[in-house]
């Protein structure tokens, strides 16, 4: 059975803020692959791209991601999960996928720290081009979507419960 709740979204989207309160209104854990990426590696993940690349962060993440195996978890994933196929199939194995779809201009409105956030994209591409590659890759890996737009984080808590129901 699929006890874990997997969060996808760009960055932004609040899966990290929506997960804490999830979890806690679920009476579930809380796991923010980000942070475990930072805690296994010692370094932020803008350090981690500054000293090495983006596809050296989105290596560890796969790795992260693999090495996961909770029980009763929700799982705010990092925004660049979906490029690990992997990564991915194992996260479905025993979590439900639950994509957090925001608009581009929603995006923007929140991240205003896009160079310095630690974002796993190609030097030159810009958010917009990140945002439109990364859609596509959300919408084939989730099993539930639930716009993000215009929706603070307690009633985005509560439609990702009755979705899931």
């Amino acid at each position: 059975m699929k006890d874990c709740i997997a969060l996808i979204g760009m960055p932004g989207a609040g899966k990290s803020t929506v997960g804490v309160l999830l979890a806690k209104q679920l009476g579930m854990d809380f796991l923010d692959t980000d942070i475990a990426i930072q805690n296994r590696e010692g370094k932020t993940l803008q350090q981690i791209l500054d000293q090495s690349s983006y596809l050296h962060l989105r290596q560890i993440e796969e790795q992260v991601l693999l090495e996961t195996a909770p029980n009763s978890t929700v799982i705010a994933t990092g925004g660049s999960a979906v490029y690990s196929k992997d990564g991915m199939a194992h996260l479905a194995k025993f979590s439900r996928i639950v994509y957090l779809q925001s608009s581009l201009s929603t995006l923007q409105e929140r991240i205003n720290n896009h160079q310095t956030r630690g974002i796993a994209k190609r030097p030159e591409q810009s958010f917009e081009q990140l945002f439109e590659e990364r859609t596509a890759l959300y919408q084939q890996y989730a099993d539930i979507t639930v716009s993000c737009d215009k929706t603070g984080p307690e009633q985005l808590v509560e439609n990702i419960i009755a979705a899931l129901n």
